[in-house]
């Protein structure tokens, strides 16, 4: 009995220096899409359709899509981190609301639709990006008439 408790706490305190050394490795250094991005100054402002509107899109994008992210407690703790951040400037890199300043409102409302966005994968922990049928038909109609087609 006291081998197998032996090897269980070699292998607990491997896991807990593995973490650790997880830590401290700079996330740029195993591939720069895992860098964290940051809040860069925000440069363009959007002239919303409605406040409706843009309350849904920060719901549900501003996330990913600008650099207005608020950045959950886990989204310092690597791996995740690594996750969080490769989304974040992803997302950014295909749009970013606060400092492009050409949209296509009817790519945008398809995207919706389809159900490509907001990516499922940040639906679980952020349940103000789950919207209703309603809600969804809403920001869609909102983009359209914020950015036209």
């Amino acid at each position: 009995m006291s081998r197998v408790r032996n090897v269980i706490l070699v292998i607990i305190g491997i896991l807990i220096i593995g973490f650790v050394v997880l830590q401290v490795i700079p996330p740029s250094s195993i591939n720069p899409r895992y860098a964290a991005p940051g809040n860069p100054a925000v440069t363009n402002m959007i002239e919303w359709d409605s406040p409706e509107t843009e309350a849904l899109a920060r719901a549900t994008c501003f996330d990913c899509h600008s650099n207005e992210t608020q950045y959950p407690w886990y989204a310092s703790i690597a791996p995740v981190s690594w996750l969080v951040n490769k989304d974040i400037n992803e997302g950014r890199s295909e749009m970013n609301f606060s400092t492009d300043t050409r949209f296509d409102g009817q790519d945008m409302a398809r995207e919706i639709q389809r159900g490509q966005m907001p990516l499922p994968i940040y639906l679980p922990l952020h349940p103000e990006a789950n919207l209703t049928d309603e809600q969804k038909q809403q920001l869609m109609d909102g983009f359209i008439a914020t950015f036209g087609r």
